[in-house]
């Protein structure tokens, strides 16, 4: 799960989620934390309030990993990434490293583009529209050995895609053997009817679990049809989901723990979320932890 406190609905100011994010890493759901997810322009303001908090031997622990949004300027994020972890490399004060970049194109040109200046050391996302047919540039981002990202929420109600976009989206990354991480409303495990901010009187709208992605996209690969997927993925039922030490069953569908930890290494890497305990606490409250 990368954490991404510094935007909506939580969007704290960055002393505060760095100091969350330090807390997270040495608590006992430390196994759940990705990167630490920042605009690449406060790159050097993220530095200054994490270095106090950086592990400060090599045998403390994993360096803190970031996943820099670039927007537009890649070459600068490229630029500012290579030497931030040269800092890190030769001073041995603190451990950070940033190893994900992602950004955007909207046209397999431009990921073709993209896929010739990212360097072998950087790991890079590229946000993918689904209001059509996304397989030519998901296409794209396989040819040039780049990831996926899918957008599946925000905070108002018509940013969450229609579950058959979704699906197909899933689908493509799946048929090209293209990873992907989801971001944006994907707060709970399961499909419900949840608040979208954290506001007083915020309004609610229906969200998607990031259960129902990861299990949709392993049922795809494992002989899901489009209708299927669907299905998963606006299943609120948690008893639907029968969990066992060999795998998960919905309904005549299964999937084993050798293809849900596939799933984990090579399709769904990971999900953006503003809150790090909210996902957690809730996989606990279904007795899933």
């Amino acid at each position: 799960m990368d954490y991404a406190g510094l935007f909506p609905p939580a969007q704290l100011d960055l002393p505060h989620a760095v100091a969350a994010y330090a807390e997270y890493v040495a608590g006992p759901d430390r196994w759940a934390l990705g990167r630490f997810v920042l605009p690449a322009a406060r790159l050097g303001e993220f530095e200054a309030a994490a270095e106090p908090l950086l592990p400060r031997a090599p045998d403390a622990g994993e360096p803190w990993r970031l996943a820099l949004l670039a927007g537009a300027a890649l070459e600068e994020a490229l630029r500012a990434a290579g030497e931030l972890n040269c800092r890190h490399a030769a001073d041995g004060a603190g451990r950070m490293t940033a190893d994900v970049v992602e950004t955007t194109a909207a046209t397999p040109a431009a990921i073709r583009a993209l896929g010739a200046v990212v360097p072998r050391w950087m790991t890079a996302y590229v946000e993918v529209p689904i209001d059509g047919d996304p397989a030519a540039i998901v296409g794209a981002i396989a040819e040039s050995g780049l990831r996926a990202k899918i957008r599946t929420g925000g905070i108002a109600a018509d940013a969450f895609p229609p579950a058959p976009a979704l699906a197909r989206f899933l689908r493509a990354c799946v048929e090209a053997a293209v990873p992907f991480k989801a971001t944006a409303g994907l707060h709970h495990p399961l499909r419900a009817t949840y608040r979208l901010t954290y506001a007083p009187g915020s309004a609610s709208g229906t969200m998607y679990g990031y259960l129902n992605v990861m299990l949709a996209t392993a049922l795809i690969a494992a002989g899901a049809t489009d209708a299927d997927a669907v299905e998963i993925l606006e299943e609120p039922d948690p008893a639907a989901f029968r969990f066992d030490p060999d795998g998960v069953s919905w309904h005549a569908l299964r999937v084993g723990t050798a293809d849900l930890a596939r799933t984990r290494a090579e399709r769904m890497i990971s999900f953006g979320s503003c809150s790090f305990r909210e996902p957690v606490d809730d996989l606990r409250g279904l007795g899933l932890l």
